[in-house]
């Protein structure tokens, strides 16, 4: 059986692409070239599925959520904060999985930030 080898790409939905894409360089560090190619560093992806109901994803309009592993959590989320970003107060801690936060990018998707263990 032929089986996927990674996560290919995201795409979204943007009322100001520019905008929006300068906002996860400039906030989150994601630096793409111009046809959107990010060399990211390898690691852990997960790929779960949440029951129809869940508010994980902040708005139930939002039908999936992005997830970027981070190396300091506290720092991107101090750093975020400083640039005005709308995060999330709370933190979760999953033992053996790692710490968790969560912010909203200026279109209103909430995007979770992973800091493995």
């Amino acid at each position: 059986m032929e089986r996927v080898l990674g996560i290919g790409g995201h795409f979204m939905r943007a009322a100001d692409p520019a905008a929006l894409s300068a906002w996860y360089r400039d906030s989150l560090g994601l630096d793409v070239d111009e046809y959107g190619l990010w060399r990211q560093e390898a690691g852990p992806t997960v790929f779960a599925t949440f029951e129809s109901t869940t508010d994980y994803f902040g708005s139930r309009d939002q039908q999936t959520m992005l997830n970027f592993r981070v190396r300091d959590l506290d720092a991107m989320l101090a750093q975020l904060r400083a640039r005005g970003a709308d995060v999330a107060e709370e933190t979760q801690d999953m033992e053996g999985v790692g710490r968790f936060g969560w912010v909203t990018d200026p279109e209103g998707n909430r995007i979770e930030l992973w800091q493995p263990a």
